[in-house]
This record gives C-alpha cells, sequence and structure tokens, in this order.
C-alpha cells in the first residue's frame, strides 16, 4: 500500500485538493439558488440559534460534489473506498431530505448507523489499537467479535460530533477543513496514497465552501454537510490511523477529531448529569459559551480553529517524532481536561448573559415586526 514521496504524487494530490475547491466554489451558488427554491431555509426561531436572519441551508450539497468528483477523478476505488463512497451518498440523501422536510432524530440516526454499517461491510473496521494502559504486557487490544459495533459507535458518534459543532458561520467547514490537513499530513508521513486523496479531496471543498460560509454566511451547509463532513473524517480516520498500530496511535484519531468529539461528549455528559434529555439541542456547546463570554462570532471561530490547529498538530507530533509522544499526549489530556471543565461547569458571566439575553429579545421582537 506505500507509495514513493516523488514530486508525481504531490500533483495528484494537490490536483485533487484543487479540483474539490473549484467544484465547489462554483457549485456553492447554484447550491444557493436550489435551496432557497425548494424552500431550504434555516428560520432563527429558536433561542440556542446565533444568526438572526432567514439564510438558505443545503450547502453541504455542493461540498459533496467537489468531494465525490475529486475523488472519482484522482482517488482509487477500491474495496474500502467504495464502500465510504456509497455510505456518503446515504447521509448526503437523508441530508438534502433533512433540509427541505426536517426528518425526526431517531430517523437520522437510524440512517447514520445503516450508512456506518456499510462502510464496516465494505471492511472499513478498528480491529486493532495500541493499548491505552501503556505499562500493560500486551502492546495492542484486539476487538474480535466487538470490531463491527465498536466501528459503528465510532462512525456514528464522530458523524454526529461535526453535526453538533455546526452552530457557527464557518465553524464546521474550517474545524473539517483543519482535521482534513491534518490527516492529509500524516497520509503522506505513513505513506497511503488512497487515504491522502480522500483527504486532500474533503479539505479542498471545505476550503472551497468557507467563501460563502465564513462570517456573515451566506448560505450554511445544514444537515447535508455536517453529516457528510463528520461521516468522511470517521471512515477516513478508520482506514488512515486505526491500523498503524505504533505506540498511543489510540490517541491520533481522538486529537484530529477533538474538538467536536471532546464538546459532544462533554455536552450528553452535562445534559444527563442535569437531567435533561442528552438528545435535546441547547446553549451549552462550546461555540455557545464562547459567545455568551462576549466574543463575537468571528472570534469564537478563530478560537475554535486554533485549538482543532493545536490537536491536529499534536497528532502530526505524535506520529512523526517519537521521542515527544508521551510529552504531547499528556499535554492533549491537559487540555482536554481544561475544556471538559470549561464545558461542564460553564463560565458565561451573568451580566454578560444578561445583556446577551436582552439584545436577543430585541432582534427577535425587532425581526418579528418586520416580518408584520
Amino acid at each position: 500500500m506505500g507509495f514513493d514521496v516523488r514530486f508525481d504524487v504531490f500533483i495528484q494530490i494537490g490536483l485533487a485538493l484543487a479540483a474539490a475547491f473549484l467544484i465547489t466554489y462554483v457549485a456553492t451558488p447554484l447550491v444557493k439558488s436550489f435551496a432557497e427554491r425548494v424552500g431550504a431555509i434555516d428560520v432563527p426561531n429558536e433561542a440556542r440559534r446565533v444568526h438572526t436572519r432567514p439564510i438558505p441551508r443545503l450547502g453541504g450539497l455542493a461540498i459533496f460534489l467537489g468531494f465525490l468528483l475529486s475523488v472519482v477523478l484522482f482517488g482509487t476505488i477500491d474495496r474500502e473506498m467504495q464502500g465510504i463512497l456509497l455510505g456518503c451518498v446515504v447521509v448526503v440523501i437523508v441530508g438534502v431530505i433533512d433540509d427541505i422536510v426536517p426528518l425526526p432524530a431517531l430517523v437520522k440516526f437510524v440512517v447514520q448507523i445503516v450508512a456506518a454499517l456499510i462502510a464496516v461491510y465494505h471492511g472499513v473496521v478498528i480491529r486493532i489499537i495500541s493499548n491505552p494502559i501503556f505499562w500493560a504486557e500486551n502492546a495492542y487490544l484486539s476487538f474480535g467479535v466487538l470490531s463491527v459495533p465498536v466501528s459503528v459507535l465510532w462512525i456514528v458518534a464522530i458523524t454526529n460530533s461535526v453535526n453538533l459543532i455546526d452552530g457557527l458561520d464557518g465553524l464546521a467547514a474550517g474545524v473539517s477543513a483543519i482535521a482534513s490537513f491534518t490527516m492529509l499530513v500524516i497520509s503522506v508521513v505513513v505513506a497511503d496514497l488512497s487515504v491522502a486523496i480522500l483527504m486532500a479531496a474533503l479539505a479542498g471543498a471545505c476550503v472551497g465552501f468557507l467563501p460563502y460560509n465564513r462570517n456573515p454566511a451566506k448560505i450554511f451547509m445544514g444537515d447535508t454537510g455536517a453529516l457528510l463532513l463528520g461521516y468522511v473524517l470517521a471512515t477516513a480516520s478508520i482506514i488512515g490511523l486505526f491500523k498503524f498500530y505504533a505506540i498511543i496511535t489510540f490517541v491520533v484519531p481522538l486529537l484530529v477529531v477533538g474538538l467536536p468529539l471532546f464538546d459532544t461528549v462533554f455536552a450528553f455528559t452535562r445534559r444527563i448529569l442535569t437531567g435533561k434529555n442528552p438528545m435535546r439541542p441547547d446553549r451549552g456547546h462550546f461555540h455557545h459559551r464562547l459567545i455568551d463570554m462576549g466574543f463575537s462570532q468571528k472570534q469564537a471561530v478563530a478560537i475554535a480553529y486554533a485549538i482543532s490547529g493545536i490537536l491536529g498538530l499534536s497528532a502530526v507530533v505524535i506520529t512523526t517524532n517519537g521521542e515527544m509522544r508521551a510529552i504531547i499526549f499528556l499535554a492533549a489530556v491537559f487540555v482536554a481536561g481544561l475544556l471538559g471543565v470549561f464545558l461542564l461547569k460553564g463560565g458565561t458571566p451573568p451580566a454578560r448573559r444578561a445583556r446577551r439575553e436582552e439584545k436577543h429579545e430585541g432582534e427577535t421582537k425587532d425581526e418579528g415586526d418586520s416580518e408584520r
């Protein structure tokens, strides 16, 4: 599966990235017009919404077009890749439907499991990882018969985690782009051209979408994009990260998708501890906390980018520099712990929260008056 790091390899990767970027960039305005015609509009009628005006969604369809065409043109479509692309089609179809006519959460959850099983059937499976207990006699852990449920759980969890952080302009697309670039670098380091092309295509598609999605956004990716990005990152991490059994390599996938994964875990934990429905959306996510602390959307997104970049760089260092692995791992655990405390305890000064609530009430009132 290895390949020589030659100039032509970098050209192929670069072409995949550029093609995805250009296709997505050109397709997004067309998708925006289509979304407006079919009524795929995000109306801010809930307190957890940060935007204050109706904005077309369905932008993920443009991301999908750029990503898919790039992979088909420049990638190698082996059995694993077939499973990933088929699963992508499934989540995109349900995403498009949900962006036009909202579907029950249970329906989307079942479809995500089906998409995960499609990938697993085609060989996208977590079979073994390095033992997180470093001093244990066995260096690796084999999941055996649990490989299928563990793989499905990972895919569904990451798919949902990206969907849950899609709350600010440019956040999900930017964080996914950073994760994609991280896995692209690691794929080059470990000589996996197939995953490198896959990640180049995803990164290019995300960057091509960002000019329309950054604050103030002209279009949202919707569930179509969020589910697609999460699904691709989840499946790509299995075929590109979990299969390399170096010491503490089990940490690498966690770092690559660290921000959305940690945010999701702590969001569910917080809701359960407070007696709330863990599936019910709220304003307790990381990006909501930053906004409530007084940061602007652009500042909050920049902070999220920085955290994702640091975690991604840590993943690359772990992969390439054995002497620094333990230090990076401990630092990552420390950062994750601080993030967990922040997410569980909060951090919203009452005065700032009150000012924000007053501002939101005023915006809602003004919007209602204008509609009348």
